[in-house]
């Protein structure tokens, strides 16, 4: 009987292959898992939107972190916390989008904004996530040596292009202790799965941390165990190997 009571999966990278499919050996593996008694949860930087329909293909119904952190749903449709970006604070990101020419993107609780679409009213919504994509990496640096000095941000990425903005000290981990919360288990009893550096934190925390063979460096160092890539079942080994020995 394994010791594991929970399993966080991040999506693009993780559960998704490149093409954003769930492969026929990973839903076995998860099948296989959730029949052990292991709740499985999509952990996700993705709005509660565009991960749903992953989590209704695998018939999960259980808690959702989205958004890195910023809301936790109970079940799906079912919000149970959300957490906010300072409206001063989303004003100066976008002026720092402006003064560095850099694609952003930004998550309120109405609808999901970027550079191109971007009309909002940032005084008259809620906001859970900001974040800039650019590759070039002497743009990205400079930009994540500013957000420093603002302080009061939590910063991730989800890719090596990009900077993910949370409020401060709202990030996965934070999200699934929500979640041993409402499911009665501990953080020790917890697996978290990944590749990117919105997953550190949770891999860090949980009380086995995995990282995908395709996973940034910081992220495998921080890991208990590396398996293989997103596009080679990784999903399926982690379970198999790992969570259900």
């Amino acid at each position: 009987m394994t010791k594991y009571r929970l399993l966080a999966l991040d999506m693009d990278g993780t559960l998704l292959t490149d093409d954003h499919r769930i492969s026929k050996k990973t839903g076995e593996a998860i099948r296989d898992a959730r029949e052990a008694g292991i709740t499985v949860i999509l952990s996700t930087g993705r709005a509660f939107e565009n991960a749903v329909p992953y989590a209704e293909e695998l018939g999960l119904d259980s808690p959702m972190v989205t958004v890195n952190g910023s809301e936790v749903w109970k079940k799906p449709h079912q919000i149970y916390i959300r957490h906010l970006l300072d409206r001063e604070a989303v004003k100066r990101l976008v002026a720092l989008s402006e003064s560095h020419d850099t694609w952003f993107w930004a998550y309120s609780t109405k609808r999901q904004y970027n550079r191109e679409n971007w009309n909002a009213d940032i005084d008259s919504e809620d906001w859970l996530k900001f974040g800039y994509f650019n590759e070039d990496k002497d743009v990205l640096g400079s930009l994540w040596k500013e957000l420093r000095v603002l302080g009061g941000l939590e910063l991730s990425n989800s890719s090596p292009d990009n900077i993910e903005i949370n409020p401060f000290g709202i990030h996965k981990a934070s999200g699934l202790r929500t979640v041993c919360d409402l499911i009665g288990c501990t953080m020790s009893q917890t697996v978290s799965i990944g590749d990117s550096l919105n997953d550190l934190a949770a891999i860090q925390a949980s009380g086995l941390g995995i990282a995908m063979g395709n996973a940034q460096d910081d992220v495998k160092r921080a890991a208990d165990a590396v398996v293989r890539s997103n596009n080679e079942d990784g999903i399926a080994q982690a379970i198999w190997e790992y969570v259900l020995k």
